[in-house]
């Protein structure tokens, strides 16, 4: 085995959830030796896991490209009492652009799709788009994945990366042996970020021979919840814009806003592009899903990431590596296609799309602030709220007998601390050693997308079994 292969972890699919995995099989086959009857997977962004509805246009038109027969004149008329025209129109547009979702595609993907993407970021920020500059991916994870593998020379590459931070990053960078350049977000500032901790972060680096070449920031913040204000990503592009440093825009949580009139999203190519003639060469890789927002259609492995100010020579190379693969999965680029062209006012699909977003949307929103009271209402617990994401990440100050207790059984305290949640309610949520933390503090991170109607359940069994390990373990 490759010795680079052994040291990747990824935490949201680490120790917690094999766990849960077990209970939830045992649950199945013998229920009785259990205090609870579901394991709830808070371990990860996966809504449609957790019950999300997925939006109905969506579907529709997703359905009927899979089987174009139903699209023929024979079958019109039974069709159109099963689909509002506007989905077969646009069925009907696809496949015409597409031909069979069975064909491989182009391999940056299909050049209609990337050219409505083009057209959705121009009318979110009002600037010029080229459909070449995007490649459609096998979800963002992809897109990142190959352009941290571009940026990587050698073993003392450097990328910057946010502490706490998803371990997409971490993992990525275990695996093709660049340096992790981390840079504290300050937790007692609402997870902010401080230019100061990234200029010691790059030095600190550079004295020890690190290349540093990018930096990662994820905005809105995953697993902090954090959204950052358009001052301070213009501080944070003068930085990558000194320092010489590529900037990598983490963004697919960017309609997961909670506190719109507060903190708003504003993309970095938005910002980049208002700010004056110096900083127009500054590089930058976006990044998009729709595995998030309230689309949440995580198994269907669709995203894009746009290339800005990147040199012709390296997008030829982005284009060669993209076609090792030949091409990102059909069903994903079709959803991309919908989440950047969804129905419009006028459109017969229109009420019912905006209703199904709307309803996700102020449930995600009311379900936040009640999971962050519930972690704020626990001892010796303190929880910033989120203002976008998916995920609250609060920090417990665990009795030292909790701390010996996790030293002898050869784990982490807040591992230790999450497992017997999930021993004893189902819940599954994950340490924040996943993540990283700052030396002596101790997380975790868990996701509010349990039902809605089963929250208050949800809540009050994470207060008594959170009561009792204290009780356990007090000084």
């Amino acid at each position: 085995m490759h010795p680079l292969i052994k040291n990747v972890e990824y935490a949201v699919r680490g120790t917690l959830p094999i766990r849960a995995e077990a209970l939830s099989k045992q649950l199945k086959t013998d229920p009785s030796n259990s205090t609870f009857n579901k394991v709830i997977f808070c371990n990860i962004g996966n809504p449609q896991q957790l019950n999300q509805k997925p939006i109905t246009f969506f579907r529709q038109v997703a359905s009927l490209c899979e089987n174009p027969e139903l699209l023929k004149v024979e079958n019109r008329e039974i069709i159109s009492k099963l689909y509002p025209a506007d989905a077969i129109n646009r069925a009907e547009i696809l496949l015409k652009n597409i031909g069979s979702i069975g064909a491989y595609s182009h391999s940056k993907g299909i050049p209609y799709i990337r050219n409505n993407v083009a057209k959705f970021i121009e009318r979110r920020d009002g600037y010029k788009t080229d459909p070449d500059d995007i490649f459609l991916t096998q979800g963002a994870s992809e897109g990142v994945q190959k352009v941290i593998q571009l940026l990587t020379e050698h073993n003392k590459t450097g990328i910057m990366i946010p502490i706490p931070q998803y371990p997409l990053y971490s993992a990525t960078l275990s695996l093709v042996d660049a340096k992790p350049v981390p840079y504290y977000l300050d937790e007692q500032n609402n997870w902010g970020l401080d230019r100061k901790r990234l200029e010691k972060s790059v030095k600190e680096a550079r004295d020890q021979n690190v290349d540093v070449r990018a930096l990662v920031i994820i905005n809105p913040g995953n697993p902090t919840g954090q959204c950052l204000s358009e001052e301070n990503m213009r501080d944070i592009i003068d930085f990558c814009h000194i320092e010489r440093i590529v900037l990598l825009a983490d963004e697919v949580y960017q309609t997961n806003i909670y506190q719109p009139d507060r903190r708003p999203f504003h993309s970095f190519k938005k910002v980049l592009k208002s700010m004056s003639h110096e900083y127009q060469e500054q590089e930058l890789f976006s990044f998009h899903s729709i595995s998030k927002g309230m689309i949440g259609e995580c198994g269907r492995r669709g995203g894009y990431f746009e290339c800005v100010n990147i040199d012709p020579q390296i997008m030829d190379q982005l284009y060669k590596i993209s076609s090792v693969s030949l091409c990102p999965n059909i069903h994903g680029q079709i959803m991309v296609d919908l989440m950047t062209n969804p129905p419009v006012e006028g459109d017969e699909s229109y009420l019912q799309y905006k209703e199904e977003i709307d309803t996700i949307y102020q449930s995600l929103r009311r379900r936040a602030i009640k999971l962050a009271n519930c972690f704020n209402g626990l001892k010796g617990t303190t929880c910033n709220g989120a203002e976008g994401a998916m995920y609250l990440f609060p920090q417990i100050r665990l009795p030292k007998k909790a701390i010996k207790a996790a030293d002898k059984a050869g784990m982490a305290a807040d591992t230790f601390y999450s497992l017997a949640m999930l021993d004893a309610t189902g819940v599954c949520v994950v340490p924040g050693t996943g993540f990283g933390q700052e030396q002596g503090t101790y997380h975790f991170r868990s996701t509010f997308l349990p039902e809605e109607h089963l929250f208050d359940k949800f809540c009050s069994s994470i207060e008594t079994f959170h009561e009792d390990f204290f009780n356990k373990y007090k000084d």
